[in-house]
């Protein structure tokens, strides 16, 4: 596959590629896509372009922020455009089994430009990869893995879209989810548990907090991922028994918002898969004491950000099919000046 050249050691077209980080990835496959003719962007252009994505593209707070350490900024930046581009590449394709199809076709070359940063030879076509080529390379730790195991979960969300277990929910958050936290500790300079094996229950928080986050999005995002993406993360079997869930009885009670005999059912499924949620929380809630000073403020606030949204679905009743809960303003702004707060305090 051809692929846009972004590093100096690449043949250079005439005309030196400019990219907006605030247009959607989906958008620029013409100009940086698998089939995208060789274009120029220079290593400074690539970081400044993920820097830029990283800003301009979040919900609940910026990855790019006063709480990360500057040393690490260049590379929270890095993984942050890795993970917007394949969420995109997996996402915003469309629904139709044809889109599903385009979605895995990007999805395996997004596994190509990634296997081609990791190796020793490998020559880097995207600018997101000459960004995360810097990062690894500062960290000799940081491997492969948790990448491919994100672009799995993604090809994943082509493949499954709907979950008789509540196991089975938790086994997609491996890929989808831990990751995530995996790579940031490794980044904060805790080696994962093949190389150091002192930090296995760091790293089993982790996997905590992050699945606990990735479930209280699912919780909070019913509804968009039913209409949108005709997907349901809900499932069949959960935690504490049977949910009687399924895509067809979340569409029934959508359209029967004011039927307690749809609302009662849906706020107990709710209900009981927020408790499971948050003693996943609680499991992974001491992490930020025990971990490098420098990255536990951005780690407690992203878990505290989590929490947050858990008490706003219980707030709002557990009424997420019908309202989607979300933190405000002043919410936010409270979360962040106690991170800040923790930081001063080391």
């Amino acid at each position: 596959m051809a692929g846009a050249y972004c590093d100096a050691e690449m043949p250079a077209s005439e005309t030196s590629l400019t990219l907006d980080p605030r247009t959607p990835p989906i958008e620029l496959l013409d100009r940086i896509g698998p089939d995208a003719a060789p274009m120029a962007l220079s290593a400074p252009a690539a970081l400044e372009y993920c820097r830029g994505l990283a800003r301009t593209h979040y919900e609940n707070f910026s990855v790019l922020t006063s709480l990360v350490p500057m040393e690490l900024r260049d590379d929270f930046a890095a993984v942050y455009a890795f993970c917007r581009w394949a969420d995109d590449l997996g996402d915003e394709t469309g629904s139709t089994p044809e889109a599903r199809e385009r979605s895995e076709r990007l999805l395996a070359w997004w596994r190509q430009e990634l296997d081609a940063c990791f190796a020793a030879e490998g020559v880097v076509r995207h600018p997101v990869f000459v960004a995360l080529r810097a990062t690894r390379q500062r960290h000799p730790f940081l491997g492969p893995k948790p990448f491919r195991d994100l672009i799995d979960a993604f090809v994943q969300d082509q493949r499954v879209t709907r979950y008789q277990s509540w196991e089975q929910v938790l086994d997609y958050c491996t890929r989808s989810a831990n990751p995530v936290g995996r790579i940031v500790l490794t980044l904060g300079g805790h080696a994962p548990p093949e190389h150091d094996p002192k930090s296995a229950e760091l790293y089993a928080k982790s996997d905590a907090t992050c699945t606990a986050l990735q479930l209280i999005n699912f919780w909070q995002d019913v509804r968009r991922d039913l209409v949108e993406r005709d997907r349901v993360y809900l499932p069949e079997q959960g935690p504490y028994g049977p949910t009687g869930v399924t895509a067809e009885v979340l569409r029934d009670w959508m359209a029967r918002e004011d039927d307690p005999r749809a609302r009662v059912p849906y706020i107990r499924v709710v209900r009981g898969l927020v408790e499971a949620t948050e003693e996943l929380f609680a499991t992974g809630r001491d992490l930020p004491t025990r971990i490098n000073p420098k990255i536990a403020p951005v780690v407690w606030l992203f878990g505290a950000g989590g929490e947050a949204i858990l008490s706003a679905v219980r707030r709002n009743g557990c009424t997420t099919l019908w309202k989607r809960p979300k933190l405000s303003a002043p919410e936010k702004a409270l979360l962040f000046a106690r991170a800040w707060v923790r930081s001063k305090r080391g």
